[in-house]
This record gives C-alpha cells, sequence and structure tokens, in this order.
C-alpha cells in the first residue's frame, strides 16, 4: 500500500504540539486540578524541570498580575529579582530559601489564572516553538535576560499605579520563551522589558538608586 506522504508531517506536527502542551499548557493545568484550598508549594512545582524551572518560577509570579491580590508587586518583585540575579550569574537552576521554597499558591488561584490565559496560550501555541536557542543558552544572553529581569523586577516592587499588569504581561512572555525555548520571543521579551524599564524608570526616578543599593548588599 502506498503510504501517505503526509502522515509523517503530521506525526512530526503532532510530537511538537504535545510537546508544548507538556511544557507549558499541560503543567499550568495539571497544578490547576485538585483541591482549590491545597498551597502548591514552589519547591513541589519546580522538582525535576532543570532549568526550565526559571521559566515555571517566573510563570508563578505572574499570578499577582491577572488574579490581584494584596501587595501583589511586593511579593512577587523580589521573585523576580532572585530569579534574574540567578540567570545574570548562570545558574543552571534556581535556588530559594527554605521559607520561599515551602510557600506558593493555592490550586484555586492557578485554576482562576488558568482560565484567564488559557485562551491567549491557545492562540499561541502555533506560534511559540524552540527556534533561535542560542538566545536561551548563551552566556551573554542568559545574563542579559538576568539583568532585565533583576531592572523589571525591582520596578515591580515599587507603588507605581496600574503596571502590575504591564510588567504581569512581560514576566509571561520572558517564562514562555524560557519553557518553549523560543529565542524569537525571548528578544521581543527583551525589546518590551527594555521599554518598560526606560519609560517606567525613568518615572519613577528610584531605579538607580535601588538598583544600587541592591548591587551592594549583594557585593
Amino acid at each position: 500500500m502506498t503510504p501517505d506522504p503526509g502522515a509523517p508531517h503530521d506525526d512530526a506536527e503532532g510530537h511538537r504540539k504535545h510537546r508544548r502542551e507538556a511544557g507549558t499548557r499541560a503543567l499550568h493545568r495539571s497544578m490547576a486540578a485538585g483541591d482549590p484550598d491545597e498551597i502548591l508549594r514552589l519547591r513541589d512545582i519546580l522538582a525535576g524541570l532543570g532549568r526550565s524551572a526559571f521559566g515555571m518560577l517566573l510563570f508563578v509570579c505572574t499570578l499577582p498580575a491577572f488574579i490581584p491580590i494584596p501587595i501583589g508587586g511586593a511579593i512577587s518583585g523580589p521573585l523576580v529579582v532572585l530569579i534574574g540575579a540567578q540567570l545574570l550569574l548562570g545558574l543552571r537552576k534556581p535556588w530559594l530559601p527554605r521559607f520561599i521554597a515551602e510557600r506558593g499558591p493555592h490550586r484555586g488561584a492557578m485554576a482562576r489564572f488558568d482560565r484567564t490565559i488559557s485562551p491567549w496560550l491557545g492562540r499561541l501555541e502555533h506560534l511559540i516553538k524552540p527556534r533561535l536557542t542560542t538566545m536561551i543558552d548563551q552566556r551573554l544572553a542568559t545574563a542579559v535576560t538576568g539583568l532585565l529581569l533583576v531592572l523589571l523586577g525591582l520596578l515591580l516592587s515599587l507603588p507605581i499605579p496600574f503596571t502590575n499588569f504591564i510588567f504581569g504581561n512581560d514576566r509571561l512572555a520572558f517564562a514562555l520563551a524560557l519553557l518553549e525555548r523560543d529565542g524569537v520571543l525571548m528578544l521581543l521579551s527583551w525589546l518590551a522589558g527594555a521599554v518598560a524599564i526606560a519609560m517606567f524608570g525613568v518615572l519613577s526616578g528610584n531605579l538607580a538608586a535601588m538598583a544600587a543599593r541592591w548591587i551592594d548588599t549583594v557585593i
């Protein structure tokens, strides 16, 4: 019987779709399923993800932007700084202090987050794919990503009105680029992050001073 010339392509495409689903949407939906009052510890969420754990941690840090909670920026801002600093230093997987690693979001919050962003992820899954992976793996590129996240995290910690959703979308783009190893999306995230830093950093007038104090504490 003559083989269907479209079958290998269909199989390959199906495999790529399954990998993307497992990499982002299915992972998130598995966290959303279950007792809504159960707390998902960050330590358990990141277990076994390797370097992709940076992307998943950023993904979780977008929660306050889409599911507004009190002092959301004060919680997620320092976490974004911590993630960025570790990428800047070249760590292969994220490290979290125990008092942070043992905490995390409720499944109910993850379910509400899933309902909010799932339609967008569904539209993006055909566009996001592994490409230009040097922007994900190359040391200098990782350092640039880390530096931008440090600055964005510092801005997020400031009480600047109407910025939570803007920074949330930017963090989500960084997270998806890391999870899906999409260097093109990472370049776009760099551009959006640089614009946000330039605009809101100048408006706040505090970013440089905060960055200097943070560097002093690290050194």
